[in-house]
């Protein structure tokens, strides 16, 4: 029950509702100057410059949607990537997939 909650939690702001959008297909939606590795994932830094919002906000829904099992982190050096959960987005209680 916990976990549904958290889960319908992290669906339930319009930010991050757009950053599990934009990282169904990073490639599509991070252009040249904000280079994505399909395995890697997509700097939270160019989450952040795309939502328009501050690294730190950024951090916290990246971090809800971590929590929730949405997406998955990869440090890289001092930055953190971050990639879809695709089977735990099939199985939210709103599913996105």
């Amino acid at each position: 029950m916990e976990n549904l909650i958290i889960k319908a939690g992290a669906l339930s702001n319009a930010n991050r509702l757009q950053i599990l959008e934009w990282l169904k297909d990073p490639v599509r939606h991070f252009g040249p100057d904000q280079p994505v590795d399909e395995r890697e994932g997509v700097c939270g830094l160019y989450i952040a410059e795309k939502l328009r919002i501050s690294p730190a906000t950024a951090s916290a829904h990246l971090k809800v949607l971590t929590q929730a099992g949405f997406v998955r982190p990869l440090g890289i050096g001092n930055y953190t990537h971050f990639r879809r959960v695709a089977k735990a987005i099939r199985q939210s209680p709103s599913s996105l997939a």
